[in-house]
């Protein structure tokens, strides 16, 4: 077997997609007399700096020789890769063995591509230990995400599937010409199976992207089947081919346990599962957006540097979510560190505070007493009544416990939408 990595030949201005590329070479390959046994789609760390859109490298399988297989792949990147773009740097990792025979090291490299940062250095040094063929363009920083791609395998033991229609490339720049009254639904019949493919409380085609190259949509879900009968259903202009991708999206492979119990260790460029509680009440900001202050708990207890929670103005309704919390709520909060806030992608109700202490009423009028002045307790007014503090009530909330998301059109690829299940806890799905 052959194992072919690829990454990096799309910009973000002038177009393009790795994907594309990776499903015109084995169209090649398969013209070559070689079988293509599976195409990977590979989400890697959503937080590094170089990545030209969706961080994405891929991987190819197959049984054709591992030269006459790099020889494809040049023939196909050299002309299509957008490397007038200085962000643009092509990388390719060839590697002559079985999948599940990639070393141990490189099938790490690629766990912690997806949770952590890698040097090119790095990754030319693991892929000459394990006698791999590399090559780059334009400085090739791609062939560490090439390297990853080759060692997804074995690195991550869940995995859905994304089916790709690419429109004819003469096309590519042009407005998208896609039906949405008929994806809306094929999207509803094939739920939940397929997932993710248009938000319906915003109405948007979140399948359609509006960055310039040639997809047309991507159809994402966890049986093949389905995403083919939501193309089959939905009207569009000409197609010129499609593929299917094997692909760690909506999985949470990028998430780490928080091991501390003090938020303030948390690093940048990573992102996180925590158990947390909540330090104040949620503010909206400038923008619309919201933070909420929280806190690790140890021992049942707070713990450590307070740090917010985010949810952006592009998470919508989700906002209204964060606004609901108050101090003393538990949570689970996943997502992403960045300039020290953690940004949400979702959160579990672990328990919610529903005491507040109030102002005590008399008990002959029934009126809110006032402050008698300080350290002297409270006093009604009108009847001369006192109490000696505030009484803790009961109050109503908006939330229940359980786990809260980001709409579709807010998800990142990796993050695991709730319809996918498998969570501890109820889940409050959007779609």
């Amino acid at each position: 077997m052959t194992v072919i990595g690829v990454d990096d030949t799309d910009s973000r201005e002038r177009g393009m997609c790795t994907t594309y590329l990776a499903a015109r070479v084995a169209e090649r390959i398969e013209a070559a007399g070689g079988t293509v046994a599976e195409r990977l789609l590979v989400r890697l760390n959503p937080a590094v700096e170089r990545k030209t859109r969706g961080n994405a490298a891929l991987a190819i399988h197959t049984d054709l020789d591992a030269d006459a297989a790099a020889d494809i792949v040049r023939d196909e990147l050299e002309p299509l890769a957008e490397t007038d773009d200085p962000r643009t740097s092509p990388g390719l990792v060839v590697a002559d063995c079985d999948p599940e025979a990639v070393p141990d090291p490189v099938a790490e490299f690629a766990r912690e591509a997806v949770r952590s940062f890698h040097d090119l250095d790095h990754a030319l040094a693991l892929a000459d230990d394990a006698g791999f063929t590399t090559e780059g363009w334009a400085g090739g920083h791609g062939r560490i995400g090439a390297l990853a791609a080759v060692g997804a395998a074995r690195a991550f033991p869940e995995w859905t599937y994304e089916l790709i229609v690419y429109r004819r490339l003469e096309r590519c720049g042009t407005p998208r010409e896609v039906d949405e009254p008929s994806l809306f639904d094929a999207a509803e019949a094939a739920y939940p199976e397929a997932w993710d493919t248009v938000d319906r409380g915003e109405g948007e085609a979140v399948c359609v992207p509006s960055a310039p190259g040639p997809i047309l949509y991507g159809i994402r879900g966890d049986d093949p089947d389905a995403l083919r009968e939501v193309a089959a259903g939905t009207d569009s202009e000409a197609v010129e081919r499609t593929a299917l991708f094997r692909t760690n999206q909506g999985t949470d492979a990028h998430l780490r346990d928080a091991d501390t119990d003090d938020l303030g260790d948390l690093r940048d460029g990573r992102a996180y599962r925590v158990d947390c509680v909540v330090d104040g009440e949620p503010e909206t900001r400038r923008g619309g957006h919201v933070f909420v202050p929280i806190r690790a708990v140890d021992g049942g207890e707070p713990s450590g540097s307070t740090v917010d929670a985010a949810a952006f103005e592009p998470t919508k309704r989700f906002r209204d979510r964060v606004r609901a919390l108050r101090a003393g709520d538990e949570l689970t909060v996943c997502g992403e560190v960045s300039d020290g806030s953690l940004k949400l992608e979702k959160f579990a109700v672990r328990t919610l505070n529903r005491v507040e202490e109030r102002n005590p009423r008399c008990p002959d009028c029934g009126n809110s007493m006032g402050s008698a002045g300080r350290n002297q307790g409270y006093r009604c007014r009108d009847c001369g009544t006192s109490a000696p503090g505030k009484v803790e009530a009961e109050v109503g909330r908006d939330l229940e416990p359980g786990w809260y998301e980001v709409p579709p059109c807010a998800r990142r690829h990796i993050a695991k939408p709730l319809v996918r299940g498998g969570f501890d806890g109820p889940t409050h799905t959007e779609r």
